[in-house]
């Protein structure tokens, strides 16, 4: 099948998912689906282009075990947030800022859709690759297992701080929290270079390199960091901003002595 069409055909179902979740939204007023069907929806690509794919057997492979386990995992840990929380701090403000219109909520869902095949990209470049197993196919897989492993430690610590009422209004500074503000997403972004080593040596492996970019602009300036931080300090306020003064933002490193 033609690379194009297999995207064409991605970004229809893509839109097709996100229309239904905007309408599961509606009555239940959280819009915090769209992160669980976007994580299902970039693993599921992985799968997808993987069969249509025209590369070797084994990079695409590896390509549906690695891309479909880490979109499950992130899917179901996202799902657990969903059905047992009300509606994320960002989307309560994205809510009040457009008076609950629907129809801007719509096109936030599309806008999900159209990311789910912008972020497929490296795995087409992957999925025409027609080399077979070798050293980069095993680089590729440790650097899978090294960043969902850190993701998951990351995302299990701070789940466990905000199950204690304690620590209502502090800021989770346990494990990996306390050297990165946001080591689920450092671990996150480290994930995509697992597909730049697996597309090495197709036609178009320069596309794999759009995973890490594309990923690392989003989580730094335009939906991960600025938002979670901006509801942070809303909800945390000066006990948010002693830690952003005495931890890395986004690459894990030993924090900073502040002095009293």
């Amino acid at each position: 099948m033609n690379p194009w069409i297999q995207l064409g055909c991605l970004w229809v179902l893509a839109a097709l998912m996100m229309s239904l979740g905007w309408l599961w939204q509606r009555p239940r007023a959280n819009a915090g689906i769209v992160d669980v069907l976007w994580a299902s929806g970039v693993g599921g690509a992985a799968v997808f282009l993987a069969v249509f794919g025209d590369g070797d057997a084994w990079p695409r492979a590896i390509l549906a075990v690695l891309g479909g386990l880490w979109g499950a995992r992130l899917a179901a840990h996202l799902w657990t947030r969903v059905r047992g929380e009300p509606e994320d701090g960002r989307y309560q403000n994205l809510r009040s800022h457009w008076n609950g219109n629907q129809f801007k909520f719509f096109l936030f869902f599309q806008f999900q859709a159209f990311l789910i095949v912008l972020f497929a990209l490296p795995f087409l470049a992957v999925a025409r690759n027609p080399d077979g197993f070798g050293p980069w196919a095993l680089a590729a897989i440790a650097i899978w297992l090294i960043s969902v492993i850190g993701e998951s430690i990351a995302d299990r610590q701070l789940a466990r701080f905000r199950t204690n009422p304690a620590h209502r209004g502090r800021t989770c500074r346990d494990g990996l929290w306390r050297y990165s503000r946001h080591p689920n997403y450092f671990f996150e972004w480290i994930h995509w270079f697992a597909y730049v080593c697996l597309a090495l040596g197709s036609p178009v492996a320069w596309l794999a390199w759009s995973g890490p970019v594309v990923m690392y602009v989003f989580l730094r300036w335009i939906s991960g960091i600025p938002y979670t931080e901006t509801q942070a300090l809303r909800s945390r306020g000066e006990d948010y901003r002693a830690y952003q003064r005495s931890t890395s933002m986004l690459f894990p490193w030993f924090p900073k002595r502040i002095e009293p």
